[in-house]
């Protein structure tokens, strides 16, 4: 992003409360286009929460949320795809009983159901709607083979290994083809093997998909080393943000994590 430019997500005084438990106190950051931005912090942070106010599943109750200039705060959380974001979840939102390539053609459904009258026409074998559908899965067979699960598009989800769950649902994030990729602690319950390769993996989302990648993650090895900037909440305030080397050395940040040292 040149100097001067609007980032692509800018966070300004954000605050939402859960009754009276201050979830985000006032937090502010910016999120520059092209970059990958780590947001960290101790459990109960406020991390997952700033996810859902992006995608509208939580209200604030008083700031703003821009991106690309535009305010996220009264979008209908169904067009925030349409606007060009797309998540993955803490907790995988998979149809255990579909395939793989059906759960992956999900993150197409904003472009396919453009018609009111879509499903009829579908029904009908209506022509461009049979072309829509077979652009959608090479889309989805093009992605499925970019996180490594070729061949795996007839396999239903049900029995499939913890990573493979995890890239399933992160091809049905990529084939919404957005600008901006919310990451919510993709590398829980992975082996140690699979986070380096999830590492390498995000990276090459970042450089060859040209996506902005915002990742929330409590494996600090991984954010520290593919994240361009990185920000630090705890208890809903932010305490830090800089590079991955200026928050590993901020004694908030070390204190937030390890806790205060007790005096001699």
């Amino acid at each position: 992003m040149s100097a001067g430019a609007e980032p692509l997500l800018a966070v300004d005084d954000l605050t939402i409360r859960f009754g009276g438990i201050v979830a985000l106190d006032h937090v502010s950051f910016d999120v520059p286009e092209g970059s990958i931005l780590g947001l960290i912090g101790p459990n109960g942070a406020g991390k997952t929460t700033f996810f859902n106010i992006i995608t509208r599943l939580y209200r604030a109750d008083s700031g703003d949320v821009r991106f690309r200039g535009r305010s996220l705060l009264r979008i209908p959380a169904h067009e925030i795809v349409n606007l060009g974001i797309a998540r993955t979840f803490q907790n995988l939102e998979l149809c255990t009983r579909m395939t793989v390539l059906d759960n992956v053609l999900l993150g197409c459904h904003h472009k396919l159901a453009t018609n009111p009258a879509y499903f009829l026409l579908a029904g009908l074998g209506w022509p461009g709607v049979g072309g829509r559908e077979r652009r959608a899965v090479a889309e989805a067979e093009e992605m499925l083979e970019f996180v490594g699960l070729s061949g795996f598009g007839n396999r239903v989800v049900q029995g499939l290994p913890f990573g493979a769950l995890k890239a399933v649902e992160l091809a049905r994030a990529l084939v919404a083809k957005p600008r901006l990729l919310l990451l919510d602690e993709p590398a829980g319950g992975l082996n140690t093997t699979e986070v380096a390769e999830l590492g390498r993996l995000i990276q090459r989302i970042n450089q060859e998909l040209r996506l902005t990648v915002l990742v929330v993650e409590h494996h600090m090895n991984l954010v520290m080393a593919i994240s361009d900037k990185v920000v630090v909440l705890d208890f809903g305030s932010k305490i830090a943000e800089g590079t991955p080397r200026e928050v590993q050395v901020d004694n908030a940040v070390i204190e937030a994590y390890l806790g205060a040292e007790e005096d001699d």
